[in-house]
């Protein structure tokens, strides 16, 4: 009986199939070990699916790091902050580079003479700080940086010009652009929110300084309206009433769970005597506000609040004009004293590693050009450490924080990472090499018997043997050596250099 069971024509007009054919899944594995190693008059008489499926992913691991082809990679245009996230299954990496114009990898060398410590807050004196400082709480509030870089803000879905809505970051500052929509029979724009959840559990009360941009109102359009303040409400899960509300929700007119994002009670916090927690704009100057300022609303006694800020364009008929808001330098002032240390951002050790000029070989200052002999090779050379005689740069990994930095001359350069995964990020990962299918077999047998009661030691020693063959085995066969590469590289060994 064959095992393939799908035509030639399906499988080469499915590109998503091709060369599957080298693997099985863990799911054959386990099936197949079960009927062939577990039973009466076999080496395992009785094993639970669950112990051999829990043996065989941990075969899986093991075999992934030293042993499997490691066929994952990915590749960004390294940002301005010279660094890069490290994959959400990632566990080594085989060789970080760059690309050139040509396609041609260039390696990156790992550097353990730098890195990114934890920079504690001191004061003029040199003591410990630990007052908390305010970029500890809100992030991008002055929106300098775009929203995947930043990390902070969250926003409510983004509809698309055509459908009424234009966010984003505009100039240093956040903008809505509200399109007059039918929505549910009736004119109107949508109401857009941005939040960012913030820790308060340190803190009493929060001063907010903020700017706003109010549309201006026109034929069948109000003045726009923005509001920024703080809120206990959200609980991504809008019903009725007072029960939370949801600001991904836009559709002011829907049916049900229709948009709260312009209900004033969503800011249910109250400052210190007794206003509502949130500054609004409505004047429809359209140009931004000066600094407007909300003091001590009261946080005491909560663990997190969000800081929201939402934004209406006023339209009530289908004729009314477009409108603009905008919000912009969002700044929080508090006492707060923690009981941890406090950091004010970015070590000076990485500050420093990022801005230094990489030296290259074109290095003006290499060279002296009223001799005819370069500077550098008169001792300078002498005891260099070859990793570091290159000009292709250098990165290290910040395990703590899960970022690779990359030194001031990589950036710009399309980075790539070539790195191994456990092989159990999805199902579709969960599967073996067709060379390795027998490691895998050996490797679950020794680990049932030997965690199992009772199994004489000689079984359990002839398996861990086995095992050990069958890997290596393994290795050699995934190593992919031809004859014809050794016979190159045994010419190229013989040739004579003429000098």
């Amino acid at each position: 009986m064959g095992l393939l069971e799908q035509s030639e024509l399906s499988y080469y007009n499915d590109s998503s199939d091709f060369g599957n054919y080298q693997f099985t899944s863990l799911e054959n594995i386990i099936n197949q070990f079960m009927v062939a190693y577990v039973g009466e008059e076999k080496i395992i008489s009785k094993v639970s699916r669950t112990d051999v499926a829990f043996h065989a992913q941990r075969a899986m691991q093991e075999l992934s790091f030293d042993t499997f082809k490691s066929v994952k990679s990915q590749e960004i245009s390294l940002p301005p902050s010279l660094t890069m996230i490290l994959p959400h299954d990632y566990v080594n990496y085989t060789k970080i580079s760059w690309s050139d114009s040509a396609g041609i990898k260039h390696p990156l060398y790992p550097t353990s003479h730098t890195s990114n410590p934890f920079k504690i807050q001191q004061l003029d004196d040199g003591t410990y700080d630990f007052a908390i400082p305010t970029t500890a709480v809100i992030t991008n509030g002055d929106f300098s940086e775009a929203f995947g870089q930043s990390g902070g803000w969250s926003s409510s879905p983004h509809h698309g010009s055509t459908f009424g809505s234009a966010l984003g970051i505009v100039n240093g500052q956040y903008e809505w652009t509200h399109t007059t929509q039918t929505l549910n029979g009736s004119s109107t724009g949508r109401h857009f929110a941005i939040w960012q959840e913030i820790d308060v559990s340190e803190i009493d009360t929060i001063t907010i300084t903020a700017k706003g941009l109010s549309s201006a109102a026109s034929s069948g359009k109000s003045a726009g309206i923005v509001r920024i303040g703080l809120s206990n409400f959200i609980d991504f899960n809008q019903t009725s009433g007072t029960n939370g509300y949801d600001p991904n929700r836009t559709n002011p007119n829907a049916p049900t769970n229709p948009s709260r994002n312009l209900d004033p009670l969503v800011f249910d916090l109250q400052t210190t005597i007794g206003l509502a927690s949130y500054i609004e704009f409505n004047n429809g100057s359209g140009s931004l506000s000066a600094d407007t300022t909300l003091e001590d609303i009261d946080v005491s006694g909560l663990n997190t609040v969000y800081l929201l800020a939402v934004s209406s364009g006023g339209q009530t008929t289908t004729s009314a004009a477009n409108g603009t808001n905008a919000v912009d330098d969002i700044v929080l002032t508090f006492d707060g004293v923690s009981s941890k240390l406090q950091t004010t951002g970015d070590s000076t050790t990485w500050t420093s590693y990022k801005n230094h000029n990489e030296n290259s070989n074109s290095d003006i200052q290499d060279y002296d050009y009223n001799e005819s002999i370069h500077e550098l090779n008169i001792g300078q050379r002498y005891g260099i450490e070859p990793s570091f005689a290159q000009t292709n740069g250098s990165f290290y990994i910040d395990d703590l924080k899960g970022l690779i930095h990359f030194s001031s001359n990589v950036s710009g350069k399309t980075v790539i990472l070539d790195y191994i995964s456990d092989s159990l990020g999805t199902d579709g990962e969960m599967r073996v090499h067709k060379f390795a299918e027998e490691a895998m077999y050996k490797w679950i047998t020794h680990a049932i018997l030997a965690s199992k009661f009772n199994t004489p030691e000689y079984l359990v020693a002839r398996f861990k043997k086995e095992r050990f063959a069958a890997i290596r085995q393994a290795k050699l066969r995934l190593s992919n050596l031809k004859i014809e590469d050794l016979t190159k590289v045994l010419r190229g060994k013989s040739k004579w250099i003429k000098h």
